[in-house]
């Protein structure tokens, strides 16, 4: 396996992770009744989100963040396979993004500012650099 899908695995398997340490918390806070209704607007009055104590909800918000980024890690990723552009500067990439997305958990969950941002930027930076280097 090229390091780019083994990065790729790990970033499924965090996600995995992310998707743990916001539900546990998460159900404790809420309750089951909660979190495994359909979570009609008319039953909650207001979202889950809103209603989650401020670090779940910030793992809340990490995991949905890291859905967003990993679509684009994905794409980069295939792009680069597909096309057989892998190098060692897209498999440095692709493990700065893996390391960005890591480090941005609890970045996010301590609220660390401007640092959040900046990890963030990293991940992203990382993508793309891999989505350029596919092309040329």
């Amino acid at each position: 396996m090229t390091p780019e899908l083994t990065a790729l695995t790990l970033a499924g398997l965090l996600q995995v992770v992310q998707y743990a340490l916001m539900a546990v918390p998460a159900n404790l806070e809420l309750g089951v009744g909660k979190t495994l209704s359909p979570r009609d607007a008319d039953r909650l009055g207001k979202p889950i989100e809103e209603q989650l104590s401020t670090r779940t909800a910030r793992l809340y918000r990490a995991m949905n963040n890291h859905f967003e980024g990993l679509i684009l890690f994905t794409l980069a990723v295939l792009v680069v396979m597909l096309g057989e552009q892998s190098t060692g500067f897209t498999a440095a990439c692709a493990w700065a993004y893996l390391g960005a997305r890591i480090a941005y958990i609890p970045a996010y969950y301590f609220g660390l500012r401007p640092w959040r941002s900046l990890i963030w930027f990293v991940g992203f930076l990382a993508t793309t650099f891999m989505l350029i280097a596919a092309l040329i």
